[in-house]
């Protein structure tokens, strides 16, 4: 079988063919993007952190590594992570998209790092 290619992408950025399978792990829709531009397969929101945990984080890398334990304590109780695995092990190539300006911290990247 083989291996799915999991990239990461800001949701600003344009879609290409190479993208394959597009899901958005926000929880909030980002800001001025349409639908029709987004080019969605899916919209997974439930799998992103809670609000509670993305409020504390705010995206301070001093917080970074705090915020992925935390965050993986949330996914080991959430069945949108299975649905997230399970839809990226029937894609050769998946795209996690993601509105935040911090690209190497977010949750598209423990999400990657946890599929993988």
């Amino acid at each position: 079988m083989t291996k799915t290619i999991i990239k990461l992408k800001r949701i600003y950025e344009k879609p290409e063919k190479a993208d394959g399978f597009r899901v958005l792990v926000d929880r909030l829709w980002p800001r001025g993007i349409s639908k029709e531009r987004a080019r969605l397969d899916l919209w997974l929101k439930e799998v992103a952190p809670s609000t509670e945990l993305r409020q504390w984080f705010g995206h301070d890398p001093k917080k970074w590594t705090e915020f992925k334990k935390r965050y993986r304590r949330e996914l080991s109780k959430n069945p949108a992570f299975e649905e997230l695995r399970s839809a990226a092990e029937k894609h050769k190539s998946v795209t996690l998209l993601f509105g935040a300006k911090d690209e190497e911290r977010n949750e598209a990247a423990v999400l990657k790092e946890d599929i993988e």
